[in-house]
């Protein structure tokens, strides 16, 4: 009888930091990694390079890609390190929809700390000042969601050490 998988999503606004705790995370446990800006259509990343927010119509067709990729995954019996701004519930419903079990880890920052990272991000298409247009939307994790809240206010090593410990993982776990 197989188990089912485990998925581990990094939500949150532009600037928390996803990718790059993300991608640590996915190294240190031994997991697959995708990037969820990759699944965006080339529509979706004009509209975002050109400042202008994705409304809910835009988002549904790249959230069910996601949620198929993960179910994919789970088909092969791989647990997942994913990015995705999963900024509403609703979307972290659509993803919660595939055969395994998500978790999302919800980057927490203050305004300052996010708008200096994304001044200071480089070769990336989403634009500073969509940050507040996020931030607007944002439907922090609720009590009854599978995940934690991560603050972001500590070294990338620091945040992948601090959620390890929460999902009670280790280096290399599969």
């Amino acid at each position: 009888m197989s188990t089912r998988t485990t998925t581990v999503v990094f939500m949150g606004v532009c600037g928390s930091g996803k990718t790059t705790i993300a991608k640590l995370f996915a190294q240190r446990v031994g997991w697959p990694f995708a990037e969820a800006d990759d699944f965006h259509s080339a529509a979706n990343v004009a509209k975002m390079a050109s400042g202008t927010p994705l409304t809910d119509d835009d988002r549904w067709p790249w959230l069910r890609s996601l949620r198929d990729w993960i179910s994919k995954e789970a088909a092969a019996e791989h647990n997942v390190v994913m990015t995705c701004s999963a900024l509403k519930k609703a979307y972290r419903d659509i993803l919660r929809e595939a055969d395994s079990d998500v978790y999302f880890i919800e980057l927490t920052g203050t305004r300052e700390v996010l708008m200096a990272r994304l001044l200071n991000r480089k070769d990336h298409y989403m634009p500073a000042k969509l940050l507040d247009s996020q931030l607007a939307i944002l439907e922090s994790l609720s009590d009854d969601e599978p995940g934690f809240k991560v603050d972001i206010d500590h070294t990338a090593a620091e945040v992948v050490d601090n959620t390890m410990s929460l999902l009670k993982l280790s280096p290399r776990s599969a």
